[in-house]
C-alpha cells in the first residue's frame, strides 16, 4: 500500500486540533497526538517541525475552514455576524481554539494581519464611517466580538434566561439580539 502523505498530515491536524482544544499550546502533548494520528512523535515533527508549528498550521487550517464557511459579506454585517455565531454554534472547539490563541499568544500572525486587511478593503469599499471619530477596523472589531461574544460566557450564564424555553428557543434568541444590535451599532457608526 502506498503512503498518503496528505492523509497522514490532515491526521495530525485532526488529533493537534482536539488536543490543543482541550489543553491548549502550553498543555498540550506531542505524545498524546502521535499516539491519536497513530504515527510517532518524530513524524510530527517531520511535517511540522514543532509543537508551535503544528499549533500554527492546525489555527490556519481551522481559520481557512471558518472563512470559507463564512465569507465576509460587506454589504450586510447583521448577516455575517449571525452566520458567524451559527459556525461558533455549530463548532465550539473551533471559538475554544481561538481563546486558547489568544491566551497563549498576544502577537497577530502574519496571516490575521493579512485576513483582517482584506476584511477592511472590503469593507472600506461598501460602508461609510466617520474617520474622524473612528475606523473601518472599529466596524469589523465590533461585528466580530458580538458574534464571538456568547461563546466567550459560561453555558451556565447564558442559561440564565428566565424566557428562552430550552436550548434551542435560547440560541434563536441569542441570535436574534445579535443580529439586531449588529444592524443598530452598524448605522450608528456609518451617521
Amino acid at each position: 500500500m502506498a503512503y498518503d502523505s496528505a492523509a497522514m498530515r490532515r491526521r495530525f491536524l485532526d488529533a493537534a486540533f482536539e488536543e490543543f482544544v482541550q489543553y491548549g499550546l502550553a498543555g498540550a502533548r506531542v505524545d498524546r497526538i502521535a499516539a491519536k494520528a497513530g504515527a510517532s512523535k518524530q513524524a510530527i515533527y517531520s511535517y511540522f517541525g514543532s509543537k508551535e508549528g503544528l499549533f500554527d498550521a492546525v489555527l490556519t487550517q481551522r481559520h481557512l475552514e471558518m472563512i470559507e464557511a463564512v465569507p465576509l459579506t460587506p454589504e450586510d454585517l447583521p448577516s455575517y455576524a449571525g452566520a458567524i455565531y451559527d459556525y461558533l454554534t455549530a463548532h465550539p472547539g473551533y471559538a475554544r481554539l481561538t481563546m486558547w490563541r489568544r491566551l497563549e499568544r498576544q502577537d497577530a500572525s502574519a496571516a490575521d494581519i493579512e485576513a483582517y486587511r482584506t476584511k477592511l478593503g472590503q469593507l472600506q469599499e461598501v460602508i461609510a464611517v466617520d474617520t474622524s471619530k473612528w475606523g473601518v477596523i472599529d466596524v469589523i472589531l465590533l461585528v466580530l466580538a458580538s458574534a464571538n461574544a456568547w461563546e466567550s460566557v459560561a453555558p451556565a450564564i447564558r442559561g440564565l434566561d428566565p424566557d428562552a424555553k430550552d436550548d434551542a428557543d435560547r440560541r434563536v434568541r441569542e441570535r436574534r439580539a445579535l443580529v439586531a444590535s449588529v444592524a443598530a451599532s452598524v448605522a450608528a457608526l456609518s451617521e
